[in-house]
């Protein structure tokens, strides 16, 4: 039985020691670099003291943060991914909740580093260096060993100017450590993206996450033959699939530069140059690559497996890929990062029409998904009831926040006789007639509009199948009692959107004030930027 993601990077370590693990657009790390590295790292965290406790990394998106966090679990503690690229004054608030133990950045970073935590900081490059004794000047008996990098430590050896190399890593103290590890402790914390303009740490066991990797293993049938292609930033959760699913099967994993979603024309080659054979991406991520038409000079060839979540996938993006790659499998994913990236799943397996939303599909092996209706009680088929999941992909909760960990995490309303966790998403589902759960909405974008109840999801869905819409974001003034549709595209569309809503929707469901945006703006996580919009609308009708 698995109680530690380390035992998935020890195995893969002694069956694979030189295969790339992990690699970026300036290097890579092997299996063995990777074991040695995280060890390495860990000692000099737990040397220190800490245990498990926070420690916050201001995160690249290179190999060296992923070594981080691997050296953050050796040494009993936890990690805590935060975008360095964040407002200061964002950064601030989330290391207030977080108060942790370290704060460990780049060299590089030293600056915006001491403005954040001064008494708390560590540098990355000193927790991986290596510990080396130059027995040139000055030598141990006449004064304290120099340490020096590994380039010199590799020149002393060749010139022979040196007598030996101190022990990389404290085996003893990181083995104690390891003893006293049960699979319910901390493994990382991911704060929510802050749509409500609050930001909740969001705290994930090892157990939730071993449970995540045999699963979805099972399921898709992972193999030690995997090329990931990772797209998501390492603070959203879509990211926990890739770094996890990579270590536990022995795959291989390249992280995609940021300038190929600048610039995504150059995405298939890189696909094809790297023989990737897996991406689980954020559907927008999806879109951008299809809005710049990527695949029709040139298609991936060994992909074989193409998984998304996040948000609604436009039909019109699926079938552009389904087009263009056809030797592939699709998934829809869905899951909040509270119960660990993702609770169910859908594989395509027939055609959908332009204006159709695709399932979310049926719960993950060892997970059970269940609907209640206003009156706590299991939604019929056919009947909306709030997604409610239960299972050992459940979040330990909220840091620091039990008032919103009471609200989400509770008992299991159909019996009091026993402790049973749900976590309640928030989100509206209801069983189709082919008995496949169905995303319906967010429970604060359904409305009430004209005497109606209406799915804002419904309305974006169908303007989302007009070909000249990139995307679209619906809301409701509940002032003025209107329907509020921002979309992107390259003209104005109001005319063509409401011929083609005429012909869907009756017409108290179609919007009633209609915004062209350039860009619809995105939070850090690719996701429309909601709240952003609302407060832009509500400081241009002020």
């Amino acid at each position: 039985m698995v109680c530690n993601v380390l035992e998935y990077l020890e195995r893969a370590e002694k069956l694979y020691p030189d295969k790339l693990v992990f690699g970026d657009e300036s290097g890579q790390l092997t299996y063995r670099q990777l074991g040695r590295a995280a060890r390495r790292m860990g000692s000099r965290l737990a040397e220190q003291g800490a245990y498990r406790e926070p420690v916050t990394v201001l995160i690249d998106k290179d190999v060296n943060t992923l070594a981080a966090f691997m050296g953050i679990v050796y040494s009993g503690c936890f990690y805590v991914p935060v975008d360095k690229t964040l407002p200061i004054e964002r950064i601030r608030t989330i290391l207030s909740v977080v108060n942790p133990a370290y704060l460990i950045v780049k060299k590089e970073d030293e600056q915006l580093g001491r403005e954040l935590e001064k008494e708390k900081l560590l540098f990355l490059e000193e927790m991986f260096q290596e510990p080396v004794n130059w027995l040139g000047y000055p030598k141990p008996e006449q004064k304290e060993a120099v340490k020096v990098p590994e380039r010199q430590w590799e020149e002393a050896k060749e010139s022979g100017n040196c007598c030996y190399k101190e022990k990389e890593e404290n085996l003893p103290l990181l083995t104690k450590i390891r003893e006293r590890h049960l699979d319910t402790n901390p493994l990382y914390m991911i704060f929510t993206s802050g749509s409500t303009g609050v930001p909740k740490g969001v705290l994930i066991s090892h157990r939730s996450v071993i449970d995540m990797a045999e699963q979805f293993t099972n399921v898709f049938q992972f193999s030690s033959e995997e090329v990931f292609a990772n797209q998501a930033p390492f603070d959203f959760d879509v990211s926990v699939k890739d770094i996890y699913l990579t270590i536990r099967n022995g795959a291989s994993m390249y992280i995609v530069p940021k300038s190929m979603f600048v610039m995504p024309k150059k995405l298939a080659g890189f696909f094809n140059e790297k023989k990737i054979t897996t991406i689980i991406w954020a559907a927008s991520a999806l879109g951008v690559a299809a809005s710049f038409r990527i695949l029709e000079k040139e298609a991936p060839r060994y992909l074989k497996k193409i998984m998304f979540s996040g948000e609604v996938l436009p039909m019109k993006v699926l079938h552009y890929w389904q087009k263009h790659v056809r030797d592939s499998i699709y998934v829809n994913l869905y899951g909040p990062t509270e119960i660990t990236c993702n609770c169910t799943y859908y594989i395509v397996d027939r055609e959908f029409s332009q204006d159709q939303v695709l399932p979310i599909g049926k719960a993950f092996p060892n997970t059970e998904i269940l609907l209640f209706n206003e009156e706590n009680r299991l939604a019929e088929p056919g009947e909306q009831g709030e997604i409610c999941v239960r299972g050992s992909s459940l979040a330990l909760g909220y840091y620091k926040n039990k008032e919103e960990t009471e609200k989400a995490f509770c008992q299991n309303p159909l019996h009091e006789d026993y402790l049973d966790m749900i976590y309640r998403t928030g989100d509206m589902g209801y069983i189709n007639d082919r008995g496949e759960l169905v995303f319906a909405a967010r429970k604060d974008h359904q409305i009430k509009h004209m005497g109606h109840r209406i799915e804002l999801l419904e309305v974006e869905a169908s303007v989302n199948a007009v070909e000249e819409v990139e995307k679209c974001c619906c809301m409701y003034d509940d002032i003025l009692g209107k329907i509020l549709l921002f979309y992107q595209a390259e003209k104005e569309m109001e005319k063509e959107i409401i011929s083609q809503l005429h012909n869907k929707l009756p017409k108290y469901m179609c919007p009633n004030v209609f915004y062209r945006l350039d860009k619809i703006p995105e939070n850090n996580h690719g996701k429309i930027d909601r709240q952003r919009l609302k407060q832009k609308y509500m400081e241009n009708n002020k």
